[in-house]
Parts: C-alpha cells; structure tokens; sequence
C-alpha cells in the first residue's frame, strides 16, 4: 500500500500545528486564560465587596447618635456643681447616700467603688442615681443625614433629653463588667474568659496536634489497619458539627471529670450550694482542643509531608538518628506550614460559640476569670446574648463588641504570622 493510501485519521496523530494554525492555537489560549483570570479577580472583588458591607453595617450601629434623659436633677445630688468637678470621694459619698443598700452591694461586688475612676463613678450616679435612660439611639448613617429630624421629634416627644455623639466603643466599654443597662454594659469579663480559653486551649491541642501529625508522618506505617483508620478518622473529625464537640464536652469533661474541672480535688472550685459544677474555662479549653484538633493533624502532617525526601536520606547518610533528623531537619522545614495550620485552628476556637454554650459558658456574669476552674464567659457568647434582646441599643453594643472580638483574633493570626515569618526566615537552606 502507498503512503497516498495512508488513512488521514492517521496522519492527525502527533501532529504539530504549524504556520496560521499555531497563531489561532495560542490566541484560543490566551482568550481562556484571560476569562479565567477575570473570574479569579472577580472572585476577589466579591470577597472584598461582602468584607467591606460586613465592615459598614457594624460600624453603622457601633458609633451614632443618642439621647438620654434623667428623672432627677443633676442640680439637686450635687447643689449646683458640674459631676465633671467633683472628686472621686465626693462622687461615691453621692453614690452611698442616694442609693439603696442592695445596688451598693451589687455596685461593690462588680467593683468596689473607692477602686473605680472618676469618669466610672460618674456614670454610675448617671444610671443609678440621676435614672437617666436612653430614649432613642440612631445608626450612624441615619444621624449623619437626618440629625435636624432627629433633634426636632426628640425636641418634641422628650423636651429634657439631651442628644450627643455616642461612640459605643470606649475605654469604659473596654473595662467594665457585664450590665443589664446598655450604657454601662461592658465587655472585660468576655475579653478575659476569651484569652484564659484560647490560651489554655492553644496549650492542650498544639503540642498534642503536632506529635500526632510527627508520629504518623515519620514512624507509623501506614500499610496497617489500625493506622489506616486512624487516619480516616482524623480526616472524617474535621468535619464534624461544632456542637457535636459541645456535647461531647458536656458528657465527658463536665459530668464525668467533674472533680477535676470544678478543681475540687485541688480543694477549688465548687457551686455556689458547695456543689461541685464542672462548667468552667478549663472545661471549655478542653472541648475547644477536640474541635481543633483534627485541623492542627492535618495541616501539620501535610506541612511534613512536603519536606523533600532527600533531605532525610541526607540526614541518615550523615549518621543521624531518626528522632535527630525529625528534630534537626523536619521540623525547621514544617514549621511555617505547621504553624499556617494553627492560626487557623485558633482563630477558629476564639469565634466559636456553640459548643461553649452546651458547656456552661455564663450568658450574664460580672465576675471576672480568676484560674482555669473560674466560671467564665466569652465575647461571642455577649455578642449572642446582646443581639437576642430586642432593645437596639444592645444591638449597638453587640456591634462594638463584634468590632472587638476582630481585633482580638486579628492579634492572634497577626502574632501567628510574625511568628511564623521568623521561623521561615531561620529555615534551614540548602
């Protein structure tokens, strides 16, 4: 058979475009690189658009306009003087001598008055002895647009309010307890509860998640059953409910370890009956460990897996043993991916609420975290309890404390990558 016979299907095979074929084959490529480079950037302008809406609506209800008006007047508490001028001795004897024995009870057990500031005890005779009360607050939006309508129906609906800027995030707000009145509620005992929890959970789960990811990456064999399926349970963890976290929590640390989380083996720690009450941050910090365990498993061993081989072959032909070359060689090179794994494992535990609720997080305590065996609270469990009460003014305060609460986690992630820049700069290069 001549090579005119040839079939033409077999001539296509191996063929390389030539002359208008090769011009009309690069442009094809670059049309679809261009219309995935535009769904790439568009992907990110959506990111940033829904990030900046999120950013506004907060800020929205966290900075605007108030009114409040008192029953009593300041004229009357003070003879005549500005509260700005008084001392602080004379702003608790107005306290003492104005208010019942039971608020001074309360007042002193959040903090006992001679110990508050000037500008504390004068919000305290505000609320508690002048009665004032907020009789409407405007979103920031609406107070820089309508203020003239705001004053005229505040004007004429409540002749003896007085209209000011209310930022709702202040030093104040910063310091003070958990109040059942939005001027004075403050988000320290949820800050503190935040930081005792995250920390202690930070200390159960790393060191754990990381020595479980060395252990199956550098000694277990992996042909096994029982390896096998520990890996596949690993991978199936990280997927599970945070509640279902939250509940195992309950059973276990709270109800069957509870001499141990309430500290009463410790001789601390006990329910205000003499009970023991396992609801505490260590508790918490357990039950947070779990949930991010499998997350620090998986983006540590991934982070070891991707350390070249050759560099452990080089390791042992040098005579170095398997736990030097672990220690000397793969972890250095791991580390910056392993800590990648525990930003995000910590961010996460510092926002989550669902499980802390099943273990006992309070939704309304002024007594700060002392210890790990502390009753405790933390800010997303304020931000819920805030946003569920209908009055706006706690939606106010819920968004200052949302404003807050992305502060705090954006001080870990940014502590995280420091740190983790540090040890990628110190890598060992070869």
């Amino acid at each position: 058979m001549s090579a005119d016979a040839t079939n033409p299907q077999e001539l296509t095979v191996g063929h390389l475009p030539e002359g208008a074929e090769v011009q009309q084959n690069i442009g094809q490529r670059r049309r679809t690189g261009r219309i995935w480079q535009g769904i790439f950037l568009a992907s990110i302008v959506f990111s940033l658009l829904a990030l900046l809406t999120l950013i506004l609506d907060v800020a929205n209800d966290a900075f605007g306009l108030v009114a409040t008006e008192s029953s009593v007047d300041v004229a009357e508490v003070t003879g005549g003087r500005e509260l700005s001028a008084l001392s602080q001795a004379e702003l608790v004897t107005i306290i003492e001598a104005n208010t019942s024995g039971r608020v001074q009870a309360r007042l002193n057990r959040e903090q006992p008055l001679a110990e508050r500031s000037q500008e504390d005890l004068v919000g305290v005779i505000e609320i508690e002895v002048l009665k004032s009360s907020l009789v409407g607050v405007w979103p920031l939006w609406e107070s820089l647009t309508q203020r003239p309508a705001i004053e005229a129906a505040v004007a004429e609906k409540n002749p003896r309010a007085q209209i000011v800027w209310r930022s709702w995030i202040n030093p104040d707000f910063l310091t003070s307890p958990m109040s059942s009145v939005a001027l004075n509620a403050g988000l320290r005992t949820a800050i503190l509860g935040t930081l005792w929890v995250t920390i202690l959970t930070a200390l159960f789960a790393i060191p754990i998640g990381v020595f479980a990811a060395i252990y199956l990456e550098e000694y277990a064999d992996q042909r096994t059953w029982y390896n096998k399926a520990i890996q596949t349970n690993i991978n199936n963890l990280a997927g599970v409910p945070s509640i279902i976290y939250g509940m195992l929590g309950l059973a276990i640390f709270v109800r069957v370890f509870e001499p141990f989380t309430s500290g009463a083996i410790f001789g601390a720690g006990s329910g205000g009956d003499g009970t023991l009450n396992g609801r505490t941050v260590i508790a918490a910090a357990f039950t947070m460990a779990l949930l991010i365990l499998p997350i620090i498993i998986i983006a540590s061993q991934e982070a070891i897996r991707a350390v070249p081989n050759s560099l452990r072959q080089g390791s042992y032909g040098l005579g170095a043993t398997k736990w030097q070359t672990v220690q000397n060689i793969v972890l250095p090179q791991a580390l910056p991916g392993i800590l990648t794994g525990v930003i995000l494992s910590i961010s996460r535990a510092a926002g989550e609420t669902a499980p802390l609720i099943l273990v006992g997080a309070s939704t309304f305590i002024v007594s700060d975290p002392s210890g790990p065996f502390s009753k405790f609270t933390v800010v997303p469990i304020q931000i819920y309890n805030w946003t569920s009460r209908p009055e706006q003014e706690f939606k106010d305060v819920a968004a200052a404390a949302i404003i807050v609460l992305l502060v705090l986690i954006l001080i870990f992630n940014t502590s995280a990558v420091l740190l983790r820049n540090y040890f990628r700069s110190k890598r060992v290069s070869l």
